[in-house]
Order: structure tokens, then C-alpha cells, then sequence
């Protein structure tokens, strides 16, 4: 009982300053270019990780950190097991777009401040003419100097379990040359898909090394960092590694 009061005064906190961001804050920074807005808005990740330590007892610590330190940006590929990671990699990694459904664009508030800091919406149903959507606007970002971050599997899976892994982040790397960098986490174990209560503890990220990617087809790529996931995915959950 106490673990769902906390949680739900998290979520409390947690929809008033999307609020505040989405609609008082995102408007003020019209005028400026992406930095000065993502500088801004990346404020309001800070405060929910702060808010969620305060409200539910739930930490992180991140271990690789050296392998963020790249020349060049980076695509992203990590595990997705809840909503917690889509906001906690935005204050780990560098600046950064995201790959995301393009219907998460008409959330009210949320919606409205995520499509300041270019976003690259992806249309599912668009099959072959999204996958090239995502690598134009990919390398587009990239070229920018703005790490791109997706999740391979698509959705959430519990802890345990293992999604299929999607070709578009691995062919944006094979036809840009840019690396990939992996990450692995147990964010599951403590932010359950379908459940209010969060329990509380320290979630453990690891960030991988850098995988090369010029000259290199997307299916071995991929499969590269699929295995280097999920292997340490298993780890952190303390289950056999495959």
C-alpha cells in the first residue's frame, strides 16, 4: 500500500511539471535554436529523476562512462523495459534526438515540448518509406553533431523476456559509418510495465563500447548489438547469459 501512495505522488509531480514544461516553459523558448531549448527542457528529466528518488526511494548509477567520450556522435540502441529510461538517458547521455512513434507527438504538453528538440517521428504503418524517413533524418541529426537514441525492440518487455530486434537504427549506422553505442539496464525490476508501485533501489545502466559500423551490413550490426544487450541485460538480472 505505502509503495502505491508514494508512486502515485510521484505521478502527481511527475503530470504537473509536464504541464508546466508543455505549456508555460516549451513556448518562451520559440525564438532560440535547439540547444538553448534542449538545455531548457532537458530540466524537466532532472527533476523527475530528483522527484522519483524522493518520492519512491529510486536511484540510478551508470557504469561506462568513458565510452560516451566519442569524437563524433553516436546512435544509441538500448533495452526498453519502462518509461524510466526514456527519461533518465536524456540527462546520461550527450545532447540527443529520439526515434519515436509519431503518435506520442499529439500527447498534449508532452507532445508539444518534445517536437522542440527535433524529434525523428517514425510512422509504423509506412513500412519501407518510414525506414527512410528515419535515415535521412538520422544522418541529418547526426551530421549536426546530435546523438540519435532509439529502442530496437520497438516496445517495452518485462524483465526476462526478449523482443524482436528492428533493422532501422542498424541500417541508419551501416549507411551513415557513425558507432553504435549500447546500453544495457534493469530498469524492469523496479518500474513494472502495468503497475503503479515502484519499488525502490538502484537501478544499474551500463553503457557499452562504441560498435564500428562503416562497411558493415545492418544484419550484422544488429546482431552485434543484440548480443551485447541481452547478454548483459541477463547479467543484471542475475539469469543465465544466452
Amino acid at each position: 500500500m505505502l509503495l502505491r501512495v508514494r508512486a502515485l505522488l510521484f505521478w502527481l509531480g511527475f503530470a504537473g511539471s509536464v504541464i508546466v514544461f508543455g505549456l508555460l516553459v516549451a513556448p518562451l523558448l520559440l525564438p532560440f535554436g535547439f540547444h538553448r531549448r534542449y538545455r531548457v527542457l532537458s530540466q524537466w528529466t532532472r527533476f523527475s529523476l530528483w522527484w522519483l528518488g524522493v518520492t519512491c526511494g529510486l536511484r540510478h548509477r551508470v557504469h561506462g562512462r568513458e565510452h560516451l567520450e566519442q569524437s563524433e556522435a553516436a546512435i544509441v540502441m538500448a533495452k526498453h523495459q519502462s518509461a524510466w529510461e526514456t527519461i533518465a538517458l536524456q540527462q546520461i547521455l550527450p545532447p540527443q534526438v529520439w526515434v519515436l512513434k509519431r503518435e506520442l507527438m499529439r500527447i498534449p504538453f508532452f507532445g508539444w515540448a518534445i517536437g522542440m528538440v527535433d524529434p525523428v517521428p517514425v510512422d509504423r504503418k509506412a513500412g519501407r518509406r518510414a525506414l527512410e524517413h528515419l535515415v535521412e533524418a538520422g544522418i541529418d541529426r547526426l551530421g549536426r553533431g546530435l546523438w540519435v537514441v532509439l529502442f530496437p525492440e520497438g516496445t517495452r518487455v518485462a524483465p526476462g523476456e526478449q523482443g524482436k530486434y528492428r533493422i532501422g537504427g542498424a541500417v541508419l549506422a551501416a549507411r551513415s559509418g557513425h558507432p553504435v553505442i549500447p546500453i544495457a539496464h534493469n530498469s524492469g525490476t523496479f518500474w513494472p510495465r502495468h503497475s503503479l508501485a515502484k519499488k525502490p533501489g538502484v537501478i544499474d545502466v551500463v553503457v557499452g563500447p562504441p560498435i564500428a559500423t562503416k562497411g558493415r551490413k545492418p544484419e550484422a550490426i544488429l546482431a552485434e548489438v543484440e548480443q551485447w544487450i541481452e547478454t548483459e541485460v541477463a547479467r543484471l538480472e542475475g539469469r543465465p547469459v544466452p
